[in-house]
């Protein structure tokens, strides 16, 4: 790619404007108005293709991050290197070489494949690009909350939205900031063997897990950025965790309710509202017992099928 096609695509964002949807289903659920951001239907497949789009046309360099990696790289007509853990599915692997990407596997869980991704970078001369942690990155995301504000006009009563690294709690708490809506709650969900940003809340500081143990592999690093606890100082941040089958059974329901097929770290999400976890909060008075709407981030559908759902099902005992 070179001339005026390469310079546009350096100037124009990758990310698409995500449709708000307000889900009766949900609603229903909630008894209160539920509104999904379905980052779901990104190019790329999920909201990272925000961060990582921009913190590539802000470099113009390259080396590792994924999905939305891959496709920003095709974008800019230039090459990328994914590094991934061995546990990735065929159908992400084709999906990257589909972009033209390059995919190493290597390590059992994210953190492994991260450190062979900084070597390369370090023996290559790339730039490596992290998938979470870096304040580009969270400009990026910054972004969908300037979208929320441009159709809701007033601010929800909470926002809700999973959390693996902190990249994508990080550019919210960048979005609301920018947009004066730091008061609204922000309802933070892992799952149990994911949960590295309850532990280091637990702890005061960061900790690494030992292991990823859940199925919501998207949520899998053992240890979350730094800002991320940074932003419990600026925003009001509830950490909850659910279980593997709470959060799959979510991407049943949502299945059922909506037709999107998402994956399980998106169904951590979900979990939220199907579990009732939203209802105990305001019964605790950690919420207000009176929500205006709350908006749950619909993060991405990249690795899951309906064989992949059904077997997450089996091996969680859910018929």
């Amino acid at each position: 790619m070179d001339g005026p096609v390469a310079e546009r695509a350096k100037q124009e964002p990758f990310h698409v404007v995500t449709p708000l949807l307000e889900s009766w289903a949900l609603s229903q659920v909630a008894g209160m108005p539920v509104f999904l951001k379905c980052e779901n239907v990104q190019p790329s497949g999920s909201f990272k293709i925000r961060g990582i789009g921009h913190f590539c046309q802000e470099v113009r360099v390259w080396g590792n991050a994924g999905i939305a990696a891959a496709y920003a790289a095709r974008k800019l007509g230039i090459p990328a290197t994914i590094v991934l853990p061995e546990s990735t599915s065929l159908q992400v692997v084709r999906r990257l070489q589909g972009e033209g990407a390059e995919v190493q596997l290597t390590g059992k869980v994210w953190d492994e494949a991260n450190l062979r991704a900084q070597e390369l970078a370090k023996r290559d001369g790339w730039e490596n690009v992290p998938p979470f942690d870096h304040p580009l990155i969270w400009k990026g995301h910054a972004s969908l909350v300037q979208e929320l504000k441009a159709v809701l006009r007033t601010p929800p009563g909470a926002l809700v939205l999973a959390v693996g690294g902190g990249g994508l709690l990080a550019g919210v708490v960048a979005g609301l900031l920018e947009v004066g809506w730091q008061h609204v709650p922000i309802i933070a969900m892992e799952t149990h063997g994911a949960h590295c940003f309850n532990a280091a809340i637990t702890a005061g500081k960061l900790v690494t897990l030992p292991d990823i143990t859940s199925v919501a592999k998207s949520l899998g690093a053992k240890t979350v950025a730094a800002r991320a606890l940074e932003c419990m100082q600026v925003c009001k941040i509830h950490s909850e965790v659910v279980e593997d089958a709470e959060a799959v059974s979510a991407v049943q329901q949502l299945l059922d309710d909506e037709r999107m097929l998402v994956e399980p770290a998106c169904g951590a999400a979900l979990a939220a509202i199907y579990s009732g976890l939203l209802r105990r909060l305001q019964a605790e008075g950690c919420l207000p017992p009176s929500l205006t709407s709350v908006v749950v981030i619909v993060c991405g559908g990249n690795n899951i099928n309906s064989r992949e759902l059904q077997a997450l099902k089996t091996h969680l005992g859910q018929v």
